[in-house]
């Protein structure tokens, strides 16, 4: 089967990048510049052009590394913060009067590329922790810092540390449109398949209803059948659940969304939604609600909670009749996940269940609680005789039980 991809590619962050190599560029001609034009001022010029020399070689070295993200790592932002720092002390060597005369340092503005680095690569904090190191280097340079040094001091460390923030929101953007785009084109393919289904099979097996229906006998039973399955079928459709299309991902470049079919339930380390587990279970007396957005839990894990929820059925089917309606309702929390199943059948007597124990069935303690408290979650089962029963499975986003450490 030939499989589809279409691929959206974003990023706020990418032009950063950009700008982030022409700045470097444009201050490193502007620091060569600027020493050339006041070299009469230093006393020992050859400790300017050196450090200059090796600025320049180091620029043009690195200009791969801040081409994106992946390329500027922890390691090189390191170097070109520790050759920024030595540009700053070297100052006082190559320029005497440098402690007493307010002027520019040997990298001059190249050092706040340095800086700029630490914001567009880590965010706010990475920004704070360049700019404080850059700071305390210009203080000691000065000896005796005056105004206008620590009124520079301070513009950096405020500026890295806002482009730093304005960054992180950027990234978050993305990630939410990746996500928008994301669940629009599987919006889209379940309209596709929505409409092919009505345009064939159900219709097919509502016309096998009806005239088992009119026939009786056998033919009743199979029209029977066909009509749970139809049922099944529209429920399935209408809450979405085709192969999903997931999924948006981060790419040194930007947010990547691709547009595919894949089947999650067995992708080896990806996360599972839920609710293609459990809509399996809908049908003619089982009712199936969900929040209309994927709820992604690690594979185990939602097996496990799918199991417990069809062990909850069984005991509906067994211990209520056949006839016994039931209701699935899955919650999708920001920390846990919560499926409630409830039925209108008799309810459980009290002590009813601590005797299954001791008989030896465990239904209840294993297939149920025990799956739960694998996961690191609770099962509460509470019952009315007379109204019915409903069991509510809680488990966490992350799981703390064997399940879980497949995350």
């Amino acid at each position: 089967m030939t499989k589809r991809e279409r691929v959206v590619r974003m990023s706020v962050e990418q032009p950063l990048w950009r700008a982030l190599t022409a700045y470097r560029l444009l201050t490193m001609v502007y620091a060569v510049l600027l020493t050339a034009v006041g070299r009469e001022k230093y006393e020992r010029l050859w400790v300017a052009v050196v450090y200059l020399a090796v600025m320049v070689l180091w620029t043009f070295a690195t200009l791969p590394r801040v081409a994106n993200a992946a390329c500027c790592t922890k390691r090189f932002l390191g170097a070109d913060l520790v050759i920024a720092l030595t540009g700053i002390l070297l100052t006082p060597l190559a320029d005497f009067q440098a402690q007493h005369v307010d002027g520019p340092t040997l990298p001059s503005i190249w050092t706040a590329g340095s800086v700029l680095a630490f914001a567009i690569k880590g965010g706010w904090r990475w920004a704070a922790f360049a700019s404080t190191f850059v700071a305390v280097a210009n203080i000691v340079e000065r000896g005796e810092p005056s105004r206008d040094t620590f009124h520079n001091v301070l513009l950096v460390w405020v500026a890295s540390i806002a482009i730093g923030y304005v960054v992180e929101v950027a990234r978050a953007s993305e990630r939410t449109l990746a996500r928008a785009l994301e669940i629009e084109a599987a919006t889209r393919e379940r309209e596709r398949l929505a409409r092919d289904i009505h345009d064939s099979v159900l219709q097919v097996l509502a016309m096998v209803q009806r005239r088992g229906s009119a026939l009786g006998g056998e033919a009743a039973e199979l029209g029977r059948m066909a009509g749970e399955q139809e049922v099944a079928l529209r429920t399935l459709v209408s809450t979405g659940l085709v192969p999903t299309t997931r999924v948006s991902e981060d790419a040194a470049d930007g947010a990547v969304v691709r547009t595919v079919e894949v089947d999650e339930s067995r992708a080896g380390g990806a996360d599972c939604d839920l609710r293609a587990l459990l809509a399996p279970h809908a049908g003619s007396r089982v009712s199936f609600a969900e929040p209309g957005a994927p709820v992604l839990l690690p594979p185990d894990a939602a097996r496990e909670l799918a199991a417990a929820v069809s062990a909850a059925l069984d005991n509906v089917r067994v211990h209520a009749g056949q006839d016994a309606q039931a209701w699935i309702l899955v919650e999708d929390e920001r920390d846990e996940v919560i499926v409630t199943v409830r039925d209108d059948g008799p309810g459980i007597p009290e002590g009813r269940l601590a005797q299954a124990e001791g008989e030896g069935r465990l239904g209840v303690a294993l297939s149920i609680r025990g799956r739960l408290r694998d996961l690191g979650g609770t099962a509460v089962l509470i019952s009315v005789p007379g109204q019915g029963t409903e069991v509510e499975l809680k488990i966490p986003k992350v799981s703390r039980g064997k399940a879980g450490s497949a995350r």
